[in-house]
């Protein structure tokens, strides 16, 4: 499993050709009349400013699905396969494939199931409670937020591979130049789909640029991490008072609400959730998100595998920019009063919280990442431990 996942510059634009075809045909079963279009006003949650799909009709979308699904296999294998005619076409339409299924179509649903995650594994053998059943907690029009964006994510994989391949570079690591790499760079970067000229030709290894060298990165990476891990603290803040019996920005009636219907516990564990997504992001700027510390006693003092924090912090850092969007179209659509404050004002900083997690994890990525196993360009990671945020 490690090496395919390491090897994700061959199969990403397949990948992400396999995923538009699935769902194109998806768009022509329902363009033919078939159930479960998501969008519109079929989607049981639908609600005014929730989603930009919300005024779709499977008449006109479907149908736009399905050819959009065709076009999207055939530029999926020909990102694979490095095609350079047409390339500026090609690579905007990957990027916008990958922008649009990321961070336009999904909307906060996505975060809310992730938040709740453990309690709907809970609820999958003890019950809902009430009696409500799981389907109507998770159904098919928040699932499939779910399969629009894991095509998201392979479109954005695609779109980096080939613009790094395209451009001359390891399409593993984006460094440039890989002739001069030692031996067998050249070799190695074109076994892994990168050119093994490139910037070789032009009188040996780039540097990288000032920002993104190790130390660069520690310095404003830290500045990302307390943003990233400070926005949230408003919502935490909020949800922890409502637990504790304070309506703080709601009304009296609704805190009545929360409390006879239970809700306020639910809010409570989301804040708990959030907590310990501060924590973890403060991971990103400190020691112990490099060296398991002591307390994970059967992995202490070993390396954290960078992947593990870099692959779901990024994935995180885009649905909760996904998130704040909706909240701001949800905003311009009702008009919510600054009585209830507390219900949506802190929601409106998720856009910001989502970019911060994104640069912290970039920062990251930026001081671990040490020499690339693809072309051999690079050095080992900072031995400095990170500095405290």
């Amino acid at each position: 499993m490690r090496r395919i996942m390491a090897s994700w510059p061959r199969w990403a634009g397949y990948a992400a050709a396999g995923w538009s075809l699935g769902y194109g045909a998806l768009g022509l079963f329902w363009a033919l009349g078939g159930a479960g279009f998501p969008f519109g006003r079929s989607d049981p949650d639908w609600e005014p400013g929730l989603s930009v799909l919300g005024d779709a009709s499977g008449e006109v979308a479907a149908p736009l699905i399905a050819v959009l699904g065709l076009l999207g296999g055939v530029a999926g294998v020909a990102s694979a396969r490095g095609v350079r005619w047409g390339r500026p076409v090609l690579l905007g339409f990957s990027w916008v494939a990958a922008a649009v299924l990321t961070v336009v179509v999904p909307d906060n649903r996505v975060l809310m199931v992730v938040a709740y995650a453990p309690l709907l594994v809970v609820f999958l053998f003890t019950g809902v409670p009430g009696g409500q059943p799981m389907a109507e907690l998770v159904p098919w029009s928040r699932i499939n937020l779910f399969v629009v964006l894991a095509g998201g994510l392979l479109w954005a994989l695609a779109a980096l591979a080939y613009q790094r391949r395209t451009a001359g570079r390891c399409a593993a690591c984006g460094r440039g130049s890989h002739g001069t790499a030692g031996s067998g760079g050249a070799r190695r970067t074109a076994r892994w789909g990168g050119s093994s000229h490139g910037a070789a030709g032009r009188g040996g290894p780039r540097r990288a640029a000032g920002w993104a060298t190790p130390q660069a990165a520690r310095r404003w990476g830290v500045w990302a991490v307390v943003v990233a891990a400070a926005i949230p603290a408003g919502y935490d803040a909020s949800r922890f008072a409502w637990a504790a019996g304070l309506p703080l920005g709601i009304t009296e009636e609704f805190w009545q609400w929360l409390d006879e219907s239970g809700l306020r516990w639910a809010g409570l564990f989301l804040s708990l959730m959030g907590l310990g997504g501060a924590i973890l992001t403060l991971g990103l700027a400190q020691r112990w998100g490099e060296v398991y510390p002591r307390w994970i006693w059967f992995r202490a003092g070993r390396p954290v595998p960078p992947m593990l924090a870099v692959v779901p912090a990024s994935v995180v850092s885009v649905i909760v920019f996904s998130g704040g969007l909706t909240f701001w179209r949800l905003r311009m659509v009702h008009d919510y009063g600054w009585d209830m404050w507390a219900t949506w004002a802190p929601s409106l900083l998720w856009p910001l919280w989502g970019v911060a997690l994104a640069a912290a994890t970039l920062a990251y990525h930026l001081r671990r990442r040490g020499a690339c196993r693809a072309c051999g360009l690079g050095g080992p990671p900072a031995a400095q431990p990170a500095g405290r945020a």
